[in-house]
């Protein structure tokens, strides 16, 4: 048995090339709804570097226009691939990205593509995936007419989704999903405590980094070209770390001065706990996760930048289980939400996310809210943020709560972090290069 058990590991292939890696890691996410980062995380681990930079390319490429490859994909295989086929469904539209996104010779991306077949374990597929992508070749023009006939396909997001953002965005809908659909830029969240932006700034110039300031945080630079963090100036000892600007204003709306005790209710993976603690080193600074294994996220990143903050896992909503019985002076509640801000950095959310999602996530936003209230001092400041466009999860939310609350009342910004709604301030995606996130800072008067 044993000598059997060695005889088949031994005729397993490993993967080393980046097509049929990519095509494993997209099969995976499409089949079992798997988060893209974390398998892509493990996969790129296996994989020789000169072959991580496209396959990371193809994952996010495939999956960002996946809809639409699809529609096309239908238009050329005689008959639908089984479910235990999914990564050869997944290698032809990797095939088809780089006909049309890539700027790859076209025969070597064929070729490569339907090579895939054998390192996948299944050479019999050549000649399908071989005469597919020839025939798109051949009559591109007229396959994409008669798949791109529908916004499903021609704005590569799911029905509902559209549907939900027509409602809530009549007048920019279709700005809205074309921003989704446009590989994001990186930011950078300067490390204060150590070094002034300026200060930054110079140093990527001299490594050969150009950036650019931001406005609407002060400590945000813009690179011009995004890359490997690790190649950041002092990124190993906490110098600078990687945060959108948009995420970067919430600090700025807490308000946040020194002796403070601060509720960071869903922190992980970090970013605004850290940023919370190097505006004020000194503040007490309480951040849960339900995760554990997110919670070490958070850990990582305080660790790098040489801070301290109280890490717990908890359900924040779940006080008795976590509360000590002290109020807080600040709480930000950076709500579960449907991510429909920031499709553009995770563009699996079009995969993952369901219709149904929506109610249950308006529902355990609105008892965070509930649930947390009660912990904030008289005169204190709750910060509400998303990173959706969906309007029940955002202004919708805070209405509600403020109808049920006579004492709490929402603070108009000023200088306003976005868009002025009816509740709070909304950013759409694309806003200045910027992710699509919301924002509402209530304070709790006096009775």
């Amino acid at each position: 048995m044993f000598c059997r058990q060695v005889s088949i590991l031994a005729k397993r292939k490993v993967i080393t090339t980046a097509r049929p890696a990519a095509a494993k890691v997209i099969g995976d996410v499409l089949r079992n709804h798997r988060s893209l980062n974390g398998i892509l995380r493990t996969t790129l681990l296996s994989l020789p570097e000169n072959e991580r930079g496209l396959c990371q390319l193809l994952c996010y490429g495939v999956i960002r226009w996946h809809p639409q490859l699809q529609s096309i994909a239908d238009q050329l295989l005689p008959k639908p691939l089984k479910n235990k086929d999914s990564d050869l469904q997944a290698l032809l539209l990797c095939g088809l990205y780089q006909l049309r996104a890539m700027r790859l010779p076209e025969h070597a991306a064929l070729s490569e593509t339907v090579n895939g077949c054998i390192a996948l374990g299944k050479p019999w597929a050549k000649g399908l995936i071989n005469a597919s992508l020839r025939n798109y070749q051949r009559n591109q023009s007229s396959i994409d007419n008669k798949a791109l006939d529908n916004d499903v396909a021609t704005y590569a997001h799911p029905s509902w989704l559209i549907h939900q953002v027509k409602q809530d965005w009549p007048e920019k809908w279709q700005q809205i999903l074309e921003a989704n659909n446009i590989q994001p830029p990186m930011f950078l969240r300067v490390n204060q405590q150590q070094q002034s932006r300026q200060e930054y700034l110079n140093q990527l110039a001299q490594n050969n980094l150009p950036a650019s300031t931001v406005d609407f945080s002060p400590e945000a630079l813009l690179l011009d070209t995004p890359c490997d963090v690790y190649l950041l100036p002092g990124f190993r000892t906490g110098a600078a770390s990687i945060q959108d600007a948009a995420a970067q204003q919430v600090a700025s709306i807490l308000k946040i001065e020194p002796q403070q005790r601060i509720l960071d209710a869903c922190a992980a993976p970090g970013g605004k706990t850290c940023h919370i603690l190097e505006t004020e080193p000194s503040n007490e600074v309480i951040a849960l996760d339900i995760d554990p294994e997110r919670l070490t996220q958070i850990k990582q990143n305080i660790d790098r930048l040489g801070l301290h903050a109280t890490l717990k896992a908890a359900d924040a909503g779940d006080t008795d289980s976590w509360w000590d019985g002290k109020k807080f002076d600040r709480i930000l509640i950076d709500a579960p939400c449907s991510g429909s801000g920031v499709i553009r950095r995770h563009p699996d959310i079009k995969i993952l996310r369901r219709p149904s999602d929506i109610e249950s996530l308006v529902n355990k936003q609105q008892q965070l809210l509930e649930k947390l209230w009660p912990l904030l001092k008289t005169n204190g400041l709750l910060v509400y943020t998303t990173c959706s466009v969906i309007q029940l999860e955002n202004e919708h939310q805070i209405m509600d709560f403020l109808t049920k609350h006579t004492e709490a009342e929402e603070l108009h910004l000023s200088p306003a972090p976005a868009s002025r709604r009816i509740a709070g301030y909304q950013r759409l995606p694309g806003d200045n290069t910027l992710d699509g996130f919301y924002y509402a800072c209530l304070r709790h008067r006096q009775a």
